[in-house]
């Protein structure tokens, strides 16, 4: 029998993600829109796909618990089970690796905004997954941070790194999110409760330019990223005000456990981290030539 899913932020980096991953598992699709009736949108329903946030940050002290009183007010009225792509600012500055068991000490406004959102949802007793993984990676989708700044240059030869580039961080290939996601959702016997951290790639910015340079033959450039920048620009930029207080993830070294992951999906793989890294290399190749072509 065919299954279907609701997604809520099907547009954005993560749902669209999201939907291409059930869609190809042959998932019966719905697309959230904004201003439906969520309880009449999830009629039906098997599966909630809650991949909705405000862009930039945006007001997330208003917004986040508004999209979380959505998201339940659907799972409410179709029995349907929840899968949120889960971050890792509830952790803070904890040793790493971090896992369902770390204790949640945010440090940041953000981090207490989704440790009291996910506070909610295990109140709640809605079945619910959470799939925490780090940042997201997608050569394809040049909006994330990768391709915002740390690529930016890159045609020039330059790598612009946001902390030490020794520092390890988590990150998350996106279609390889949403296949866990799927799979995930697949299985039957997830608690009421879920939480899954999704280990992806661990690696510092000397380990993606030497894998950049493994492949292109050319070394690049490491520079920092000027911060400084960001406190000019705070007052009329929104993302650059928000981007700043996380400072603090780029300059701790930290990772996720993946034992339970490992534990549900035991022959689930990961996208190789070359094929991550070329990825990036030959979508920033096709948007240079496409902006050379309209100039």
């Amino acid at each position: 029998m065919t299954r279907t899913v609701l997604i809520l932020g099907a547009s954005g980096h993560s749902g669209s993600a999201f939907a291409d991953a059930f869609a190809s598992a042959g998932w019966r699709l719905r697309r959230f829109q904004r201003g439906e009736d969520p309880a009449k949108a999830a009629r039906g329903a098997d599966l909630i796909v809650n991949a909705m946030n405000p862009p930039d940050y945006h007001d997330w002290a208003r917004q986040i618990p508004q999209i979380t009183e959505l998201a339940m007010t659907a799972a409410r009225a179709s029995g349907a089970r929840v899968l949120i792509p889960g971050n890792v600012y509830v952790y803070g500055t904890q040793p790493a690796p971090w896992s369902a068991a770390t204790a949640h000490h945010p440090c940041s406004r953000k981090g207490q905004i989704r440790a009291t959102m996910e506070a909610a949802w295990r109140r709640s007793g809605l079945p619910v997954t959470i799939l925490r993984a780090g940042a997201f990676l997608d050569g394809s989708k040049p909006g994330l941070v990768m391709g915002l700044l740390v690529l930016k240059k890159l045609h020039k030869g330059r790598i612009t790194a946001l902390a030490r580039p020794d520092i390890p961080r988590a990150y998350a290939y996106l279609p390889d999110l949403a296949r866990a996601a799927v799979a995930l959702s697949e299985r039957g016997d997830l608690p009421v409760f879920a939480d899954i951290p999704f280990p992806g790639h661990t690696f510092s910015m000397n380990d993606f330019a030497a894998e950049i340079a493994r492949q292109t033959g050319r070394s690049p450039r490491l520079t920092r990223f000027p911060w400084w920048s960001l406190r000019l620009a705070a007052p009329f930029w929104e993302l650059a005000r928000e981007l700043g207080e996380m400072r603090y993830l780029f300059e701790h070294p930290h990772s996720l456990d993946g034992k339970a992951l490992a534990a549900r999906l035991p022959d689930f793989e990961t996208t190789p981290f070359a094929e991550v890294v070329a990825g990036h290399l030959t979508d920033l190749g096709k948007r240079r030539e496409s902006n050379f072509r309209k100039s």
